[in-house]
């Protein structure tokens, strides 16, 4: 509503007001007139009153919104496309020495098998445990629970190792994450 259409408004309702207090006037000739004028004229004071606190409360939004508004400035970009294409100069080079010590866990995969708590119980020493894996089949390499390689078993030393033969692609390992 418009700070007008708010001055109309109250302006109908003390007309209203005074209206229906001329009525009461004429048909009542006691004192009583007084007490219904001053009651209807306390009644439009405070609808005038709430009226022009709205309208204030309105004039101060739309002063907001405006002092706002001329703050308000549009975001400037420069075109960095040229230097990022452009060659780099020495020593731009990042130094990404520091994940040289990051630690991962490598782990190599024989194979796998299901089995129920009661056959778990029964493994002793000496007990086969078949696996899905046929021999010669590649072991599988995992770095930190994610596949990466294949590889085979060797001898070196009296210990075992693996010997890679296959190092997974990024496109592989995309496809086994779906």
């Amino acid at each position: 509503m418009c700070p007008d259409d708010q001055d109309k408004l109250a302006q109908e309702w003390e007309e209203a007001l005074r209206d229906s207090g001329d009525e009461e006037t004429s048909l009542d000739a006691g004192g009583s007139d007084d007490q219904s004028q001053g009651g209807d004229d306390a009644l439009a004071n405070e609808w005038a009153a709430a009226l022009a606190e709205s309208e204030e409360i309105g004039l101060k939004k739309e002063k907001e919104q405006e002092y706002l508004s001329t703050q308000m400035k549009d975001a400037e970009f420069r075109d960095m496309t040229a230097q990022a294409k452009g060659p780099k100069p020495e020593g731009s080079r990042r130094d990404l020495d520091f994940i040289l010590d990051i630690p991962l866990e490598v782990s190599a995969e024989l194979g796998r098998t299901k089995l129920l708590i009661n056959e778990l119980l029964q493994l002793g020493q000496g007990s086969v445990v078949e696996l899905n894996k046929l021999a010669g089949e590649p072991l599988e390499i995992y770095v930190n629970g994610k596949l990466v390689a294949r590889g085979e078993a060797v001898v070196i030393n009296e210990k075992f190792g693996i010997r890679l033969t296959d190092i997974i692609s990024p496109i592989e390992r995309v496809k086994q994450l779906a």
